[in-house]
């Protein structure tokens, strides 16, 4: 076991590899309706899970380049925005991703339960 000062950093760490997966999912179940980026993290954070822009703007790009969504540029009150919504692929990578998150989270529920009950 990590103990002293190196324990907080690890348990940082740990929690930004698990939120990492969970952005695309995330995302991707967002832009079934079209968003612009600032839209799209304001939604995201109303719904509890925040991002900051430096990962967003990169992580949408990075999407957009692997067929997973699509965009278009539109002027709005004077200002071009960009606006997000999810591909076909993306659409099915979504259905795949959510049902091996949902496989997951079943799975760590009931192997953190068993713990409980045996920590009793």
């Amino acid at each position: 076991m990590i103990q002293g000062a190196a324990q907080p950093e690890l348990s940082e760490s740990l929690l930004l590899e698990l939120r990492r997966g969970a952005i695309v999912l995330a995302v991707l179940a967002q832009l079934r309706a079209e968003q612009y980026g600032y839209s799209l993290k304001k939604s995201l954070s109303e719904g509890g899970f925040k991002v900051d822009e430096g990962t967003l703007y990169p992580l949408l790009r990075r999407l957009q380049t692997q067929g997973l969504l699509d965009s278009r540029w539109s002027v709005d009150d004077g200002r071009p925005r960009r606006y997000y919504t999810i591909s076909a692929l993306g659409e099915e990578t979504l259905r795949a991703m959510t049902a091996e998150w949902n496989q997951i989270s079943e799975a760590i529920g009931r192997l953190t339960q068993c713990n409980v009950q045996h920590t009793k």
